[in-house]
């Protein structure tokens, strides 16, 4: 196996910054690529956490105004939990409340632009001769598109190759035309065929033009994007540089994600002990308040409140699921205020049967993928989804649309599945709450045939979630990247 130095410019990475999938991913590929003897470095912006958290990072290189809108900055070289990390020492434009990309009060923070500008111009620095680190990786492995910039900086000026992953392609990071000449680029940026995005100047479009090779976080969600629906005008590129891009499924951390050795849980049980599996209801029921009460299915979500996650579907469905089905809800998540103050109201009225938690709570998220019965996304699109992936590990089947990493992971149960053993969940394929509910209905009606419940339940268990084939998969599309970049820059 070739030993590649590679670079990853994330804007979090778990577990120290996250907002959602991609600090789970900046966070376990790199350590999992490392596991492969790979030499790998994480650069990411030095938020007040990530200060706090490595007090004593080592300062590695100090370097000037890169753009007439970049302040000066510096990398301090820190170890996290084994993995390289260098942080990027701007306290300007980091060293502020909120989130990576959020103020305080939930806004977008308004100098964005040169935030993530500097993250961008940064990576490409290192993957050029100029490196101040005297390290200069073969690849740099950008990632959504606050760091999606750094590919046309290589672009124009030369340097490392690029692999560009789209987590979500819904966030194209738009800016006003100024940009590009306050960030460094030439004036030639500002065109159809680079960074101009219906009038506006987008590191994601900059990325998904220049960068040497296109990931997406699932097979399924590769070819969704290439369709006007899920492309979000970015379509007519993808499929002009379709023979460039790939869906790469991502793993999980199965150490983290583990029900025998989960600490968070009230039992800790695997695909041979399910029965042991079963305290954990009781115990979930028993902190938010439900009736404990084994005879009635209990349905799990964690999930941001939003109508890309389906939400406002299963919301429509809450009575119903309360009085009809009937079946328990625990929720936990928090997102747009309709959402919340819709499940607050069903919580209130349904005693019970309906708990919601808003907010984000990582021992209340284990326990309830451990003591849920089903676990419900709904969602629209879902560029690859971790949720279901930790409920096959934990032995309770997902109820999915069929879109993204959901379809990717999860197998509809039917006769025919279940003959063959394949079969780990339910899937409905439009999103409404007509064929929600339909698929509700199915799921309890299966949940009361025990052992066939069983079989379902081991079969998902089987799987390995890990990040081991997902490594080798990007080990691969790395190798062609950089021999693609060769040849370029020898033409």
């Amino acid at each position: 196996m070739t030993r590649l130095a590679i670079l990853f410019a994330v804007s979090e990475i778990a577990p120290w910054v996250k907002t959602g999938g991609l600090g789970d991913v900046a966070g376990a590929l790199p350590a999992a690529l490392r596991r492969r003897r790979q030499d790998v470095r994480v650069l990411v912006p030095a938020y007040p956490a990530l200060r706090q958290a490595f007090p004593d990072a080592q300062v590695v290189a100090e370097l000037p105004s890169l753009a007439p809108a970049l302040p000066p900055c510096r990398l301090l070289a820190a170890d996290g939990n084994g993995l390289p990390l260098l942080l990027l020492d701007c306290p300007e434009l980091y060293d502020r409340p909120g989130s990576p990309y959020l103020d305080a009060a939930g806004r977008n923070q308004p100098d964005n632009d040169r935030r993530f500008g500097l993250l961008s111009r940064v990576a490409a620095r290192l993957g050029q001769a100029a490196s101040p680190l005297g390290w200069q990786p073969d690849i740099v492995h950008l990632h959504d598109w606050q760091s999606a910039l750094a590919a046309a900086y290589l672009h124009y000026e030369g340097g490392a190759a690029s692999v560009l992953t789209v987590h979500n392609i819904a966030f194209p990071g738009n800016f006003g035309r100024e940009a590009v000449a306050a960030l460094g680029l030439p004036a030639q940026a500002w065109s159809f065929d680079a960074a101009e995005y219906y009038g506006q100047f987008s590191f994601l479009k900059a990325g998904l033009q220049f960068s040497t090779r296109l990931t997406t976080v699932s097979p399924t969600y590769a070819a969704e994007i290439l369709n006007e629906t899920l492309g979000y005008g970015l379509a007519p590129l993808l499929r002009h540089r379709r023979n460039k891009l790939s869906g790469i499924l991502n793993g999980i951390e199965t150490e983290v994600w583990n029900p025998a050795k989960d600490e968070a849980l009230a039992s800790p049980y695997d695909a041979r002990r399910l029965n042991a599996k079963r305290p954990n209801k009781a115990a979930l029921q028993a902190q938010l308040g439900l009736e404990v009460n084994d005879e009635l299915p209990l349905l799990g979500v964690v999930s941001r409140l939003t109508e890309q996650k389906g939400l406002d579907l299963l919301l429509a469905l809450g009575e119903g699921i309360a009085t009809h089905l009937p079946a328990q809800l625990a929720l936990l998540g928090s997102g747009e205020p309709s959402l919340e103050a819709g499940f607050r109201v069903l919580a209130e009225r349904f005693p019970g049967r309906i708990a919601c938690v808003f907010g984000f709570n990582e021992t209340l998220a284990h326990r309830i993928e451990a003591g849920a019965d089903i676990f419900v996304m709904p969602s629209r699109f879902e560029p690859c989804g971790l949720n279901q992936m930790y409920s096959l590990r934990y032995g309770t089947p997902p109820l999915v649309r069929a879109t993204g990493g959901l379809a990717d992971t999860v197998v509809d149960c039917n006769e025919e599945t279940l003959a063959d053993n394949t079969a780990t969940g339910f899937v409905f394929a439009e999103p409404t709450a007509h064929a929600l509910w339909l698929t509700l209905e199915r799921a309890t009606r299966t949940w009361r045939e025990r052992s066939v419940w069983r079989r379902l339940q081991q079969n998902g268990m089987r799987g390995d979630r890990s990040w081991r084939r997902a490594a080798d998969d990007y080990l691969a599309l790395y190798e062609r990247a950089v021999a693609e970049r060769r040849q370029e820059l020898a033409a």
